[in-house]
């Protein structure tokens, strides 16, 4: 069984750190743990992950967040994964700083990324592992804020996030969408 595991971010060192690319994060933590290098690939950043008898690829776009649908459809065809294979991970404004929050489908939610996404694939409904980035930015300034870089405070209430995020990638593949949602939703 394979799954496409994308985690949302912006390429280059000066996003690096920053809140909009905690997609990045959480695979590079994932590929650290499993000692997997990333390539640069068609569109994307890969590498292929082995667990359990289960095959994720992991892919971290360079076609920038907000057009990141492109390289997501092109992935799902190049290694024939359905839709309901997809997991898409993302920084969430909405949700409080280090809220883990993982649903089968939805709307955008003013998110550009995942709009591009919505947009290539004709549908709202693929898995998405949202990830609270916090709201704690004046009327007007929520692109700083979202490039901006994570604070050492926001740092010790995120990496925890982060391992728990790992978890919940290697659940799904492994017990199904509706168990990790109920093992990890919550928490």
């Amino acid at each position: 069984m394979k799954f496409l595991i994308a985690g949302l971010g912006n390429i280059g060192p000066e996003y690096a750190n920053t809140r909009h690319n905690i997609g990045f994060m959480v695979l590079d933590k994932l590929a650290a743990d499993a000692s997997l290098t990333f390539e640069s690939k068609r569109y994307a950043w890969t590498t292929e992950f082995r667990f359990k008898g289960r095959i994720f690829v992991l892919i971290k776009p360079t076609t920038f967040m907000n057009l990141s649908g492109k390289a997501i459809s092109y992935w799902l065809q190049k290694e024939k994964i359905p839709d309901e294979n997809l997991m898409v991970i993302t920084d969430d404004i909405a949700l409080p700083l280090g809220t883990i929050r993982l649903r089968k489908k939805g709307s955008a939610g003013g998110h550009n990324g995942l709009q591009d996404i919505i947009d290539h694939l004709g549908t709202n409904e693929f898995i998405r592992l949202r990830v609270g980035a916090g709201n704690e930015f004046p009327m007007g300034s929520q692109i700083k804020y979202v490039l901006g870089e994570w604070t050492s405070e926001e740092k010790n209430i995120l990496f925890p996030k982060i391992e728990s995020s790992v978890e919940i990638i290697k659940s799904f593949g492994t017990i199904g969408i509706d168990r990790t949602m109920t093992a990890f939703n919550n928490k």
